[in-house]
């Protein structure tokens, strides 16, 4: 129960590592609201997890839905101890010149305004409380960028940056921020990122992999707990590599 009492937001939490997250800080100890795009995701997984959770729709690229979440944060928790960005989407891989530009817009709107628009709503009522402890899920593809997937990269690496800068800013008022880098898991973006969901690629993949395995919704939910819980109140600015050794 590492994160008894604590209030905590998952964006992108009704499936992949964020349910896993989710999952993870439930049985922590801690309220969770399940914030993501899919509404109907989001209320089916806090109904599985009964008082612990409530559910949230919200496009986390648009300001005005984000405005709503924090006022449903506000109703249900009345504060918030703990915000994970977890909400992500990517292009398919291809030469970076053929990116749409509203694919290219639409990536970083909902990889990396998302963070300016969250903070913006959360951060000063931790900063009031003097306490609180936000997570950035960013990608080993912003740590040791793939060919193909340029503008994901980028995004993914415009994360870990920010989450150094904001744990840079936010330290003196007791707020800490880490990031995660994953490798690809078995969530609903891996097809994207493989091009094609094949036996074939996916054993390209994991090739790449020294631990030989994806990363799973259960590694994110633990490294998420240890970050956001008091065990690790002296650790900020980390951005923790979940990956099996990729970036070795």
């Amino acid at each position: 129960m590492r994160l008894d009492g604590k209030t905590a937001l998952v964006t992108g939490g009704a499936s992949g590592f964020g349910a896993g997250i989710v999952r993870a800080f439930a049985d922590a100890g801690a309220r969770v609201m399940v914030a993501d795009i899919d509404g109907t995701g989001a209320e089916g997984l806090a109904a599985e997890l009964g008082e612990r959770a409530v559910a949230c729709t919200v496009d986390v690229s648009d300001a005005g839905s984000v405005a709503r979440m924090g006022r449903a944060v506000q109703g249900a928790f009345g504060g918030l101890d703990i915000l994970v960005n977890n909400a992500g989407i990517t292009h398919l891989p291809q030469p970076l010149e053929d990116v749409a530009e509203a694919e290219f817009d639409r990536v970083f709107a909902v990889n990396c305004k998302s963070v300016y628009l969250t903070a913006r709503e959360m951060v000063p009522g931790m900063k009031a409380r003097g306490a609180g402890a936000v997570l950035n899920v960013a990608s080993t593809a912003g740590v040791s960028p793939r060919p193909n997937l340029n503008w994901y990269n980028a995004s993914k690496g415009w994360m870990n940056t920010a989450t150094r800068t904001m744990a840079v800013e936010l330290a003196p008022s007791g707020v800490r921020v880490n990031a995660l880098n994953p490798v690809a898991g078995e969530t609903p973006l891996l097809p994207r990122f493989l091009g094609e969901d094949t036996p074939e690629m996916r054993a390209k993949f994991l090739s790449t992999i020294p631990l030989g395995r994806f990363s799973t919704p259960q590694d994110m939910g633990a490294a998420a707990v240890f970050l956001c819980s008091d065990e690790a109140s002296m650790i900020t600015g980390v951005c923790m590599e979940v990956d099996g050794g990729r970036c070795i």
